[in-house]
């Protein structure tokens, strides 16, 4: 019986992938034990519990970013969560450890190492994190969601997705998916989403430029955010939605898509095979527009600036495009070769590789 540890969270882009591949380990093998590494501060202290597995704490203690009292404490707080780590793994008999980056990745590794037990790394970014830049140089396999991640001794396994994304049957749910947005199914749907929080900036831009998409011929399902005071028109073919708990059935109608670019945006958007405008969110290092370069690479998607996506970007660009059928085929047939289904088998074929060495 073979005893994983998969150490990441703190935010959804680790959490969820961490929590496909623990699905995926215990779906292949009921009597495997699936434990997860995290900190009691991040996404993971709720969402691993409530998915049902056991939750194994590690302190969060941040790399320095300046030289300043948290720089002066961090060797001695680091070494104390490697211990922490350590002792997780020799009282619970870990075979390997697994970790998708954050806090919990880089005590693991490291604890990993000196245990004496294989690791592997799974880096979702094309961009990846320091934690996951360190634990490659002695990680046993290396697995990253994107094409052209700097990651050392890397294979292109692509992101561990949720199972009503691998399931998703978009044919077969359009009809569902127009009754429940009240849209029309037979007619071209452009879907806008900015993420739970929504995106001030796509917001604006439809804000101003929705009624030139119905004008084009095409339905318009417009996810807000919840903090949108965007006013909802009520019109016919455009769905003002604040929150969505039915991504599956927006994905379902969509026929193009214009998003952010983040890691679990884009990989589902690809392995959906659906065209795309990313607008990448303009903080952070810059990783949203590397995630999106390999979708533009094949042709599947192109990139607008978040400071010029304005209503007469829309206007210029996506307008046009939602009348130019050929480019809108050419675009869906290249979204079908960029993206994967399997990334949960593919990094479960990592960690299967890492063990039989």
């Amino acid at each position: 019986m073979t005893t994983y540890l998969l150490a990441g969270g703190g935010t959804a882009g680790h959490v969820n992938p961490l929590l496909a591949v623990a699905d995926g380990l215990r779906a292949r093998d009921p009597e495997a034990v699936v434990r997860v590494l995290g900190t009691k501060e991040g996404l993971e202290a709720r969402l691993v519990p409530q998915r049902g597995y056991e939750l194994l704490v590690v302190d969060k203690v941040p790399f320095p970013r300046r030289l300043d009292a948290a720089a002066a404490a961090f060797p001695n707080r680091f070494r104390r969560a490697i211990s922490q780590v350590r002792r997780h793994i020799l009282d619970h008999r870990v075979d390997v450890v697994v970790g998708f980056g954050g806090y919990a990745s880089a005590p693991a590794y490291i604890a990993a190492r000196r245990a004496g037990i294989p690791f592997v790394v799974h880096e979702a970014n094309a961009k990846p994190g320091l934690a996951n830049v360190l634990g490659a140089r002695a990680a046993a396999e290396v697995g990253v969601a994107f094409d052209g991640t700097p990651l050392r001794r890397s294979t292109v396994v692509g992101m561990p997705l949720r199972r009503e994304i691998v399931d998703l049957d978009r044919g077969a749910l359009r009809a569902e998916a127009a009754a429940h947005f009240g849209l029309a199914p037979e007619r071209p749907t452009l879907l806008v989403f900015g993420g739970s929080l929504g995106a001030l900036r796509l917001n604006e831009a439809f804000g101003g430029a929705w009624r030139d998409v119905l004008d084009a011929g095409w339905q318009l399902l417009h996810v807000t955010g919840d903090r949108s005071q965007l006013p909802d028109p009520g019109v016919d073919g455009y769905a003002l939605r604040r929150y969505v708990d039915r991504m599956d059935l927006a994905f379902a109608i969509a026929d193009l898509i214009v998003s952010r670019s983040g890691a679990a945006t884009v990989s589902e958007i690809s392995a959906l095979g659906i065209p795309a405008v990313y607008v990448p969110y303009a903080v952070g290092n810059g990783e949203q527009s590397l995630n999106a370069a390999s979708a533009v690479r094949a042709g599947a998607a192109f990139v607008i600036p978040d400071s010029a996506f304005t209503p007469e970007r829309v206007r210029a660009e996506v307008v046009p495009l939602l009348t130019d059928g050929d480019r809108i085929a050419a675009m869906r047939d290249a979204a079908a070769s960029v993206g994967t289904r399997t990334g949960t088998e593919n990094v479960i074929a990592l960690i299967d590789r890492a063990l039989a060495r």
